[in-house]
């Protein structure tokens, strides 16, 4: 498994970050992530970004897109401003040769997931066609709160099918959404039963990233509170998600820290003594 985080310095500083807190893997925003401006990068240091990562070793890099993505929106501005801003991840994405974006497809605000899939799998395509085939785009399953898209596999599953199960479209799997949502997988039967359905419904070769972020929300309370390692409501047991025989070799990032820098150097030393522990 390699052992990851959220790092603050978008692509001019992340690797130099993920390295200063010893990580494996990095994950980053390659705009600022609460306004839809999308900065024109220099080629330079898009090429800087590969030459850096290839001379650290750092062996999986990922974008994650704007939060404020909404590709199930009926507002008609709002739904370009989302598409673009996603294509514009993939093709930056692509640029860097990051493994992949992770994204959240929103909100149907009311229509319900089959009200907005077409507007959804429209959406994806001109991102779907900016990927490389080292580039995919993982949707990111949701704490189901609201109307947000994709609390359930059924509904990841409704996507994939509805893109024709496209060759670069994967998954994200975030510990705490599921654990909010209702996915108990502090309990190994239970995490066992979850797997299984992905691999049914989706393909256990799409799953591409883990989000490893503990829950300061009870389990199924659909409430999307991040929390550090063993801080939260899972605690230990959040190594039984880590410690999976089939998750194992996969990049898991770690997403709390201060917004500007990410996880600590003992965040990441924490990840990895509870992974060993449940291996």
């Amino acid at each position: 498994m390699l052992i990851g985080g959220h790092c603050g310095g978008g692509i001019k500083g992340a690797i130099d970050r993920a390295v200063e807190i010893g990580a494996d893997a990095v994950q980053l925003f390659a705009q600022p992530n609460r306004a839809w401006r999308f900065p024109d990068h220099d080629p330079a240091v898009l090429a800087s970004f590969r030459e850096r990562r290839e001379e650290v070793g750092i062996g999986a890099a990922f974008i994650h897109a704007l939060y404020l993505l909404n590709l199930a929106s009926d507002n008609p501005d709002f739904y370009e401003k989302s598409t673009t801003a996603l294509r514009r991840s993939a093709e930056t994405a692509s640029a860097i040769g990051a493994e992949g974006v992770c994204f959240h497809t929103g909100s149907h605000r009311g229509s319900g997931l089959e009200g907005s899939l077409e507007r959804i799998a429209v959406a994806l395509e001109p991102a779907l066609e900016a990927c490389s085939n080292e580039t995919w785009l993982l949707i990111e399953n949701t704490a189901g709160g609201g109307g947000t898209i994709g609390r359930s596999v059924d509904e990841l599953a409704t996507i994939v099918d509805r893109l024709g199960r496209h060759p670069r479209l994967g998954l994200c799997l975030d510990s705490c959404h599921l654990y909010a949502s209702g996915y108990d997988i502090t309990d190994r039967d239970e995490l066992d039963r979850l797997l299984e359905e992905v691999d049914g419904r989706i393909g256990l070769d799409r799953l591409r990233l883990l989000h490893i972020n503990d829950s300061k929300a009870p389990l199924g309370s659909n409430r999307d509170r991040h929390d550090g390692v063993l801080a939260g409501l899972m605690g230990e047991r959040l190594g039984v998600f880590m410690g999976h025989p089939d998750l194992q070799g996969l990049p898991a990032v770690i997403e709390t820290g201060a917004a500007s820098r990410g996880p600590e150097a003992s965040d990441i030393t924490a990840l990895r003594e509870l992974h060993a522990r449940w291996l």
